[in-house]
């Protein structure tokens, strides 16, 4: 089935996060249809998350109304310095990815993650 089109998840995403009073922003606006997604997600002491795409396989099942639900893996947890790093590289390689930025202590996604 088709998955959900970026611009409406991350919108839908930014929302949840508000309403769970968690200070979320978008960074970098991508392809609306079908740009990937990264969070960042400051734990506000020094210590960063970044979070990409799980691979296809790891998808999760449909959700209702028969769209695939979007699956995130860790891609790294380093100092501030090397996560920006790693987003310069990765909008180089792919220039209609979004970012989220997000600000929580308990380093959590507020979504399901896979481990790989």
């Amino acid at each position: 089935m088709a998955r959900l089109r970026s611009d409406f998840w991350v919108s839908a995403y930014l929302r949840q996060r508000s309403v769970a009073g968690v200070i979320a922003v978008l960074r970098r606006r991508g392809a609306a249809e079908a740009g990937a997604v990264f969070i960042k997600v400051d734990m506000l002491d020094g210590r960063v998350r970044l979070f990409g795409p799980a691979p296809p396989a790891f998808d999760g099942p449909e959700a209702d109304g028969g769209a695939v639900e979007r699956r995130f893996e860790e891609v790294m947890a380093a100092d501030p310095v090397a996560v920006e790093d790693r987003l310069v590289r990765e909008v180089r390689f792919d220039p209609d990815l979004w970012i989220i930025e997000v600000e929580d202590r308990s380093g959590s996604l507020g979504l399901p993650e896979t481990r790989a």
